[in-house]
């Protein structure tokens, strides 16, 4: 199923191209994911979901196949599977970013193909769905632009004394380091996104005739009696 999504930031297109493409630091506003390795444009992680009380966790994969700085944009091909084998997800995501005034306009576009439990939902559902989600994903990555991290600012600036008076060794020492392969993420792990609670009045909508049905059920059950 095709998903399309729009949405917004109020920074310049150069800094929000800089902080889409940091898959690490916008990891954490990604709902239900948590980011587990990183090795150059690939990762791994996982994303957890509830429908109702069966919990499902996807362990997959994900990589840049398109970064286009020059036009703004990019294209993610992600996979996963559930644990427990009961489904898997594929999704190819091209997102698309134009300035907006003095800020960013974002066009997301999913191409979609999921199997199992989740798979119950329709288009309609998961449209609303991602919809949901990509609001809350937005307004955690605002607060994130608002309220960069100082402390960390300041101690870089407290660290680049030190890093001068290093010696050559110590940087021939450490440039080994960098390329040493996939690097593990230390990142707590979320709540999975409960479909049904995030879906609301587009599941209901679904199940009010089953509702309907068994409440007729009922009355002629007690009409009998």
């Amino acid at each position: 199923m095709e998903l399309n999504n729009e949405f917004r930031v109020g920074v310049p297109i150069d800094q929000a191209w800089a902080t889409l493409t940091d898959i690490e630091y916008i990891a954490p506003c990604m709902p239900g994911a948590q980011l587990t390795e990183a090795d150059g444009d690939n990762f791994k992680g996982q994303v957890k979901v509830k429908v109702g009380p069966i919990t499902a966790q996807y362990k997959g994969a994900a990589k840049f196949i398109e970064k286009n700085e020059a036009e703004h944009r990019v294209v993610i091909d992600a996979s996963g599977r559930d644990t427990r084998g009961a489904g898997n997800a594929a999704a190819e995501i091209t997102a698309l970013m134009v300035a907006d005034g003095d800020g960013t306009k974002i066009t997301i576009n999913t191409d979609l193909k999921v199997t199992g439990k989740v798979a119950q939902f329709g288009r309609g559902v998961m449209a609303d769905v991602s919809e949901k989600l990509i609001g809350q994903f937005v307004e955690c990555l605002e607060g994130k632009l608002a309220d960069p991290p100082a402390a960390d600012d300041a101690a870089v600036q407290d660290a680049e004394p030190q890093a001068a008076a290093s010696s050559d060794a110590s940087a021939a020492d450490a440039a080994p380091a960098a390329q040493s392969g996939p690097r593990k993420i230390n990142m707590p792990e979320p709540e999975p996104v409960d479909l049904l609670e995030t879906a609301g009045a587009s599941v209901g909508k679904r199940l009010a005739p089953l509702l309907l049905l068994a409440l007729i059920v009922l009355l002629l059950r007690r009409r009998r009696r």
